[in-house]
């Protein structure tokens, strides 16, 4: 379903990237517009796929997860089956939380959060005791420069 947004959606599409939790009078006020149209047009929105599962951003580093690792894959395999087991295991381990199959030398790059060093080599181990990769190189995050989800609207 294709949707063609106007200036009023776009608005809306920014006051619910910038805090979802807000009422639906504060995003209407903030877009000039009425309480029932803006519900219907966030309501064409989600049905149109555009704006997906509501949820919140935590602390890493406050609840203890002070690591962030980006993991290059490089794999020999290539198979229909390598890749459904390979997507299983990542979709089972819950320190990943980004995985981006990619174009050039590097096959996969991962963003994995653990607590420390040794959480990340338990999370190494076990992924490649469930599937085999030719080459893995961890880099660690050393600062977080910028992190967003924020569309440029």
């Amino acid at each position: 379903m294709s949707v063609r947004l106007d200036e009023t959606d776009r608005k809306i599409l920014s006051e619910l990237q910038n805090d979802a939790g807000q009422s639906l009078d504060d995003i209407a006020r903030k877009v000039g517009a009425s309480r029932t149209p803006v519900w219907n047009r966030m309501r064409k929105m989600r049905e149109a796929g555009l704006i997906g599962r509501t949820t919140v951003v935590l602390d890493a580093e406050a609840l203890g997860f002070e690591a962030c690792f980006f993991v290059l894959i490089r794999t020999s395999e290539h198979d229909a089956g390598w890749q459904k087991a390979f997507l299983k295991a990542l979709q089972d381990r819950p320190e990943v939380q980004e995985a981006h199959r990619l174009a050039g030398d590097i096959d996969y790059i991962l963003k994995v959060r653990v607590r420390n060093a040794r959480a990340y080599d338990a999370f190494y181990q076990a992924l490649i005791s469930e599937v085999r990769v030719h080459n893995v190189t961890a880099l660690l995050s050393m600062e977080e420069i910028k992190s967003t989800t924020l569309l440029p609207l």
